[in-house]
């Protein structure tokens, strides 16, 4: 099988080659970090680097790329076992999209994920979260301020969650109530928030220029393999941005005894939520289409569901043979 070392100057071996084993053959930490470097998009990137690590420490950092084994990727999806079917789904997303990586690059002759399949989520009614169970969260001073805004943030923009946990505070245009965020597909795009969010937003930043936006509780390493970039760093406080993960595990907690399944709610759901209830109130379509910035309209249909009342009020509004009632 033919194998492609990886560039770097003769005599001078490269960050990426530190963990070539004997033999010049890429091993899995060094093709990981080549193929992330490689990523464009800041949050994909972050999203993918938490998977292979976890391929890392199952196969160790000088395993050979080419010598990967269906039962490497199995010990890394057992990690999400019992996770929802969406975490699954998205760190298998993660490995197929290296293995393609490492295919394209001839480091990588078979497909190690081709025992695993994605799992679909169980349907369980609307995803849609009430708008007062939304309001008693948002307003509820049990959760701290830091939280409080980032859900406000998320339904009155209707933004992904990874968009606004990477916004810094250079991003937020506060005059005209919108953020710049970098879109799934890499786009810089704009989001829009509401008086609520205008309000809090000086609370939370506490006159910072500078640095992530919604800050973890503690300060971040200096260095050692879990110190973060500089830029995802407060030069204030010294605090590192706040993960997904956290975010997602502190509105879960918090929303569970709202929630009558009593799992709580998901961050993607605050958008669902959003879209949902601007097309009860009767928003077009592609009015919709420009607040969510999807590229398609038939995006939308897994997000607009809006029952049995609408489709009757329809049918009856536009029944040319119904009687009508004379003033």
């Amino acid at each position: 099988m033919p194998v492609v070392a990886f560039p770097g100057t003769p005599g001078r071996p490269g960050v990426h080659d530190l963990a070539a084993p004997l033999g010049g053959r890429s091993t899995v930490a060094g093709a990981a970090a080549r193929f992330l470097d490689a990523l464009q998009v800041a949050t994909t990137r972050a999203s993918y680097s938490r998977t292979l690590a976890r391929l890392t420490a199952v196969t160790g950092p000088h395993h050979p790329v080419a010598e990967l084994e269906p039962e490497h990727y199995a010990a890394v999806m057992a990690a999400w076992d019992a996770s929802a079917p969406a975490t699954w789904n998205r760190h298998l997303s993660a490995l197929v999209s290296f293995t393609t990586w490492a295919q394209r690059q001839d480091l990588l002759a078979t497909n190690p994920a081709r025992r695993l399949e994605r799992r679909t989520p169980a349907r369980r009614g609307g995803r849609a979260i009430p708008q007062a169970c939304l309001e008693k969260l948002f307003t509820d001073d049990r959760h701290p301020l830091r939280e409080r805004v980032l859900w406000r943030l998320l339904y009155e923009t209707a933004a992904r969650a990874e968009e606004i946990l990477s916004l810094d505070v250079e991003d937020l245009d506060p005059e005209f109530r919108r953020a710049r965020v970098t879109s799934k597909g890499g786009a810089l795009e704009y989001v829009h928030w509401a008086t609520a969010t205008a309000r809090l937003l000086p609370r939370l930043l506490k006159g910072r220029q500078a640095g992530p936006v919604f800050l973890a509780d503690r300060r971040a390493p200096a260095s050692g393999r879990r110190a973060p970039a500089a830029a995802d760093i407060c030069p204030v406080t010294g605090r590192g941005r706040l993960s997904y993960p956290r975010a997602e595990y502190l509105f879960k907690t918090a929303s569970a005894e709202l929630d009558p399944h009593g799992d709580g709610w998901t961050l993607h759901q605050l958008r669902h939520s959003a879209l949902q209830h601007l097309a009860q109130a009767g928003r077009t379509a592609p009015e919709l289409q420009a607040k969510s910035r999807h590229q398609h309209l038939s995006s939308l249909g897994r997000y607009i569901r809006l029952g049995e009342e609408t489709s009757a009020r329809i049918t009856a509004e536009h029944d040319p043979a119904a009687r009508r009632r004379t003033r």
